[in-house]
This record gives structure tokens, C-alpha cells and sequence, in this order.
């Protein structure tokens, strides 16, 4: 009974992508790890940038440093 949890910073995906991403990760373990899709379990957590740290920095400063 796989258990996935993808975390994203909450910037607007939609429901139709997140949708494709439950789709595409039960696909993918099924696929390599032989699992049953009716107990794979996928969740996704939304995260605000300023909750969300990359190299000691919040998200949004980090991605100010690398434009």
C-alpha cells in the first residue's frame, strides 16, 4: 500500500493539474514497482513560499537570487 506525498508550493496549480499528477505518479508505481492503483495513495500539500525554505532562505528570496 504505497503512500506518495508531493509537496508544491501553493501558486495556483489547478485541480486539472493536480489531477494529472495523482494520475502520473499511481501510473509510474505501477508501472515499476508493479503496485495496485486501487491502494496507491497520493497526496499532495500545498506549501506558501514563505513556509518553504532552499538554501537556508525563503523560496522567494531564493528565487530573487537566481534571476
Amino acid at each position: 500500500m504505497p503512500y506518495i506525498n508531493i509537496k508544491i508550493t501553493r501558486e495556483g496549480a489547478t485541480a486539472q493539474q493536480k489531477a494529472e499528477l495523482i494520475k502520473g505518479v499511481t501510473e509510474l508505481l505501477v508501472r515499476v514497482l508493479n503496485k495496485t492503483p486501487a491502494t496507491t495513495f497520493v497526496v499532495i500539500d500545498e506549501v506558501a513560499t514563505e513556509d518553504w525554505g532552499v538554501a537556508g532562505v525563503p523560496v522567494k528570496e531564493f528565487r530573487q537570487g537566481i534571476q
